[in-house]
């Protein structure tokens, strides 16, 4: 089990500084968790069409501007016949333009759909493997705010990227298909100068060429700052959700606490940060958008001012320079692609970084602690479980001498199937941890653990956990509703206390909002009588109950009494009702060279029973 554990240090260390990825690598990950997604199929078909409707498209362009020329020499010669014609002639080429722009949209809208669908399902999955969305919000800020890198990021990422590349597929179609054009066109354009003639082969496609590159190269250098900015304005985006959804749960709380002020202050904080990263992105872009608009206005008359020269001197007839107009914007618009997108680029750069950092994050998860001590996991017969020579260090991944903890009193302690035990200990000790430690979750200390197979055992959090949906689900949690026929959740109920409850079995409701503490943890209990586990592990779940609901539950457990019960707490209702044999925890120093000769001498007799993981 201590292999399932992230190793703290190094996991910490990279969310200080960040994952040093390349925009390459991070590139790889997403396609390799696109390409084993279940969407694949249906987002390949859909880029398959695109591509077609998109090679449909830039024809249709292509015919639209060489329609350019007939129209405007029927204006010239004032051929009334001839510009009605092709008047008709447009309203064919524009009507099936704009089909394949309607189907085109639809196919782009579906695409983003099944790519945000692969995303979102993946990066859910990666975070619910087992144990994982837990270690994960133990190693620093990147496991604080998980919902918004799966909710907004991977929206974001899907559609932006979906939309991005598609617009550089559609700019480079249109670049192939009109660059030859306009190479068509310039290749006649003749120059007088001073008695001398001569011409520039591809003279508009050069001219086109450099407008765009001094355009992204100006964005490049104003808008630089804009990728670091969107990483940070999503970032302080998050951490305002968080502190408003944070308190939201706990307004109860605030409110008796007199707290709103000082959440308020909190929370404007948050706000602050927030409008701070705006006010300098919005700078950012305002001095982009200089470039942008900018060059948007002089490409108005650029085309104009570039073909005037061959059009004056009679190489061009009207017509024919309002074609050359059009294909010079069309190969304009597409090498421009990323100028009009660098803001956009910059935004998804920001948000690929936090999702794959996120996902990377996940899935070292996986790798194992590298520490000196863990204490040893191992399996016993169903009827048995052993404790040897236990200590628990308080920090996970840290040396003991580092940072103290706690052992157990009893150094050889065996437990059979049935027994009541309650462990108890110093106030100053973090008994949870134990809990932990036996359910997987804290292999961070010295010792051996000897656990029944875990399917026998059941595991109760001092904090209970009731799923969104009906009753019938929060009490059949993890298993299926269907798992448990009707009159043994009924009797369930009744048996934890919760009679009133069973008309309302079937209720979907947020049944946390609604019960208060006491009938949540009820319906943990009320679960013990349905699953009817061999082993049952309790994290102080009766403290701070009302004494009524303290002794319907211990009633309860009464009543199962081939069960082995761990009850890791101070309980006295559980003492009187079950008479449990008690086990006792101590606390170690952490420091060593601080403490007393005497809780010296009995932490190293300690350390020096635990054997070495």
């Amino acid at each position: 089990m201590a292999n399932d554990i992230k190793r703290g240090r190094g996991i910490q260390s990279q969310d200080r500084v960040g994952y040093d990825l390349s925009l390459t690598y991070r590139l790889g990950v997403m396609f390799s968790a696109f390409w084993n997604s279940q969407v694949r199929g249906k987002v390949l078909l859909l880029a398959t069409l695109l591509v077609i409707i998109i090679l449909a498209t830039a024809y249709g362009q292509v015919i639209l501007n060489e329609w350019n020329a007939p129209f405007y020499d029927s204006l010239e010669r004032r051929d009334l016949g001839e510009f009605f014609h092709q008047l008709e002639v447009f309203a064919i080429i524009a009507g099936a333009l704009l089909l394949l722009n309607v189907l085109q949209a639809w196919l782009n809208q579906m695409t983003a759909l099944y790519m945000r669908e692969g995303l979102s399902r993946d990066l859910v999955d990666q975070w619910l493997k087992r144990k994982r969305a837990l270690k994960l919000s133990t190693i620093g800020i990147i496991g604080v705010n998980p919902d918004q890198r799966l909710h907004e990021d991977s929206r974001n990422l899907a559609e932006s990227t979906t939309g991005l590349v598609l617009g550089l597929l559609q700019s480079t179609i249109l670049l192939v298909s009109f660059i030859g054009v306009l190479w068509e066109l310039s290749s006649g354009f003749i120059f007088h100068i001073s008695g001398h003639s001569f011409s520039i082969p591809g003279y508009m496609v050069w001219a086109a060429i450099f407008y765009a590159a001094s355009a992204s190269v100006l964005s490049q250098v104003v808008g630089r700052k804009l990728v670091k900015l969107n990483a940070d304005r999503f970032s302080q985006e998050a951490e305002l959700r968080f502190a408003l959804m944070h308190a939201n749960e706990n307004m109860p709380a605030i409110t008796v606490a007199h707290g709103e002020e000082n959440e308020r202050k909190r929370i404007n904080t948050d706000i602050s940060n927030v409008l701070s990263v705006i006010k300098r992105l919005a700078m950012a872009n305002t001095n982009l958008t200089w470039v942008s608009a900018g060059y948007g206005w002089l490409v108005i008359v650029i085309p104009i001012i570039v073909a005037a020269p061959a059009y004056f001197s009679g190489g061009l007839t009207f017509g024919q320079l309002m074609m050359s107009v059009g294909a010079f914007n069309q190969v304009n618009t597409a090498l421009r692609w990323y100028v009009a997108n660098f803001g956009p680029i910059a935004e998804w750069r920001a948000t690929l970084m936090r999702v794959t950092d996120f996902r990377q994050a996940l899935q070292e998860m996986d790798d194992s602690f590298d520490v000196r001590d863990a204490i040893v996991y191992e399996e016993t017969a169903p009827d048995t479980l052993t404790l040897k020579d236990i200590v628990i260090i308080a920090k996970l991944g840290e040396d003991i001498d580092d940072c103290g903890g706690f052992r157990m009193r009893e150094t050889d302690v065996t437990i059979k199937a049935g027994e009541k035990v309650m462990i108890n200990g110093d106030h100053s000790v973090n008994r949870r941890l134990l809990f932990e430690a036996m359910a997987g979750l804290w292999p961070s200390g010295m010792g051996t653990m000897g656990l029944p197979p875990l399917d026998d055992m059941l595991f109760i959090p001092q904090v209970a956990y009731v799923p969104g949906g009906s009753l019938r689900e929060a009490i059949a949690f993890p298993e299926k509703p269907e798992t448990y026929d009707n009159a043994a959740v009924e009797a369930a109920l009744e048996a934890a206390g919760l009679h009133s409850l069973i008309a309302r079995l079937d209720t979907k409701a947020r049944w946390d909002k609604i019960l208060d503490a006491d009938q949540q943890k009820a319906i943990g209990f009320a679960r013990l009588l349905l699953v009817k586990p061999r082993w049952v592990v309790f994290d102080e779940v009766l403290e701070g109950m009302e004494p009524e609901w303290q002794h319907t539950m211990t009633k309860l457990l009464a009543s199962m009494p081939d069960t082995g019960m761990i009850y890791i707490g101070r309980s006295e209702t559980y003492m009187e009702a079950l008479h449990p044999r008690t086990l006792h925890l101590l606390a170690l120093p952490s420091k060593p060279d601080e403490e007393s000769p005497a809780t010296a001498a009995a932490g190293s007799s300690a350390v020096a029973a635990a054997p070495a993981a």
